[in-house]
């Protein structure tokens, strides 16, 4: 007669928990976490070594790595399995350094790494030059020919652009095994510096390929602008998901080319809120206000709420074409569906709001939002600045002071921005020293481009040029450009010919700036320096193409160019243009009737 053996008295407590423990480590509900910790406890299982990195797990996908920090000092002595989750947790919660600290610590206990420390170590790494000693430490343990390590070693090394990926080459060459992952790294690796050639001839040479395969390098190719050929990749894949789908829709969205995106989107088997937004931001974009609200009113109809990502993405296609139609109709579906809107919604729709024009709607939604960021600050006080109310941003700039938010780099863009186009030269030139002085900010080549604009404006020629030779970097063909403006502004001959000769340098091939040297010295009445300008223009083969313009007109906006009667409406247009020449008339020289207006 056998005796049954009494199982240990913990055994049949870890059943009871079996279900919950088992996929603790997946929650992300903070509350949760807690009551299943205070259960633990009560059972006293917090130091058991299979509860307690689940535990950890869970607090940092909650974004409390403090309480991870606490459940791992409550056991005396940890194993390998244990530290691997903290170091992973230290990464995943942004403290790389931790997390190294506690990879020294544990080798220090006398606990070998393993094959899972590495990888999670090799996504701390912020240089190159640590991922070089990890490799190391992986070579000498004789971890390399497990294919997990040396695929994390590819991917790491690929985020540190040439070197990295040089690097990278050379470990995947000498690999003796390689996986899918493996060939996918690579790919996506050379695709992250540009080297799209190098990465297709790679793909070509995959003994086999994946579906995340065939959308790394169809993505490098919609990237690159190269859509006749992901076109013909799109082709061949053997299947597609939604991601290759919304690839080619966003591709030829970005290419201008709406009417092949919609033909895809139309296509697609199965739409989800991804493919919606690109199709969408895409129209507005572009200006086109119909096809963008009569899409979003689909998307509703197939009850597909909006979420953060596709408001913002919407919202900033608007700002960026200044299309406000679509941009308030986006802000009437949050009110209607009560959308609990994040910082960085509203951040976006003040941003919206103010490029468009709309000020008094982007100060209502600034003035109603519970919390800000500097970004709330930076998007309102651009926004007046961009459209001339200087005096109003450097009161926001002020306020966002004394409310004890500190300027950032993007903010000083925005009082410099407001100092020029209020024409507040001095307050200007006092912000600028003021950065690096004041707040610790080096300027950067936009803050160098912002004071150009200012003391060009103001006539400061000379100070303006000698700042342009005192910058700790090369001026680029913005700099140059800006300079060229201000002397055409102020009729400065002389020195328009030495800015010419600077942006020739870097541009020989820009008609616009030849055609700005010589209207200078028409205006001068040096009319064969400006026929020197001109001819020097064709001497080298390029011509000034026509300018172009836009106008928003029965809620689309519509491009045309100097004497175009193409459009379909171009009546409607040169009818609202002749009108805005009227009233800027008697705006700026109601004396002057000699000014000619008429849009012919």
């Amino acid at each position: 007669m056998s005796i049954p053996l009494k199982s240990p008295s913990w055994s049949s407590t870890r059943r009871l928990f079996e279900q919950k423990l088992q996929d603790l480590h997946k929650c992300n509900n903070l509350s949760h976490v807690k009551q299943l910790q205070s259960q633990i406890i009560k059972q006293n299982l917090h130091r058991d070594l299979y509860v307690a990195p689940k535990l950890i797990s869970a607090f940092s996908l909650c974004r409390q790595l403090t309480l991870a920090l606490h459940v791992f000092n409550q056991i005396q002595d940890p194993n390998v399995h244990l530290y691997n989750t903290l170091i992973r947790a230290c990464v995943q919660n942004s403290h790389p350094t931790l997390a190294f600290s506690f990879y020294f610590e544990m080798l220090w206990n006398g606990i070998w790494a393993d094959n899972f420390t590495y990888p999670f170590l090799l996504k701390g790494c912020n240089s190159l030059k640590l991922v070089q000693m990890i490799h190391t430490q992986i070579e000498k343990n004789g971890f390399l020919g497990d294919i997990f390590v040396p695929n994390a070693l590819i991917d790491s090394y690929s985020k540190f652009g040439e070197l990295g990926i040089k690097a990278a080459l050379k470990l995947f060459t000498v690999m003796e095994d390689r996986d899918v992952v493996s060939w996918n790294s690579m790919i996506a690796g050379l695709l992250k510096v540009g080297q799209l050639r190098e990465a297709r001839k790679l793909f070509d040479e995959m003994p086999e390929r994946d579906i995340i395969s065939w959308n790394t390098i169809l993505d490098g190719f919609v990237k690159a602008g190269e859509m006749e050929e992901a076109f013909e990749l799109f082709q061949k894949m053997p299947q597609r998901n939604v991601v290759s789908w919304s690839t080619m829709v966003m591709g030829y969205s970005k290419a201008g080319d709406m009417d092949m995106a919609r033909v895809l989107f139309d296509k697609m088997p199965l739409k989800t809120l991804v493919p919606w937004t690109i199709i969408i931001s895409g129209y507005a974009e572009k200006g086109l206000a119909k096809e963008a609200i009569g899409l979003y009113d689909q998307m509703e109809r197939h009850g597909l709420r909006l979420d953060d990502g596709s408001v913002i993405s919407i919202l900033a296609a608007c700002a960026e074409s200044g299309l406000l139609t679509v941009g308030v109709k986006v802000h009437d579906s949050i009110e209607r569906l009560k959308f609990r809107c994040s910082i960085a919604v509203s951040n976006a729709l003040v941003d919206m709001y103010a490029k468009c024009g709309s000020l008094d709607k982007a100060w209502s939604v600034f003035n109603g939002m519970a919390k800000r960021d500097v970004v709330s600050w930076n998007a309102m006080l651009h926004g007046l600045a961009m459209h001339g109310r200087g005096r109003e941003a450097l009161n926001v700039f002020s306020r966002m002071k004394m409310e004890g938010f500190q300027p950032d780099r993007v903010t000083f863009v925005g009082v410099l921005c407001a100092c020029t186009h209020a024409g507040f030269i001095d307050e200007g030139v006092e912000y600028f020293y003021a950065m690096e002085k004041d707040y610790g900010i080096v300027p950067q080549i936009e803050h160098y481009g912002c004071m150009i604009d200012l003391l060009g404006r103001g006539g400061r020629l000379k100070e303006a040029y000698g700042l342009v030779h005192t910058m700790p970097f090369e001026p680029n063909a913005i700099i140059w450009g800006t300079l060229l403006g201000a002397c055409r502004l102020h009729g400065a001959t002389e020195l328009a010919e030495k800015v010419l000769d600077h942006l020739l340098e870097l541009d020989p091939s820009d008609p616009g700036n030849y055609s700005m040297v010589a209207n200078i010295f028409a205006a001068a009445g040096d009319w064969d320096s400006a026929a020197s300008a001109r001819l020097r223009m064709k001497s080298i083969g390029v011509q000034k193409p026509s300018g172009a313009s836009s106008i928003e007109l029965d809620n689309e906006v519509h491009e045309f160019t100097v004497f175009d009667r193409s459009h379909p409406k171009f009546d409607k247009i040169y009818q609202m243009l002749n009108r805005f020449g009227q009233d800027l008339k008697r705006v700026i020289h109601p004396e002057d009737t000699t000014l000619p207006i008429e849009c012919q």
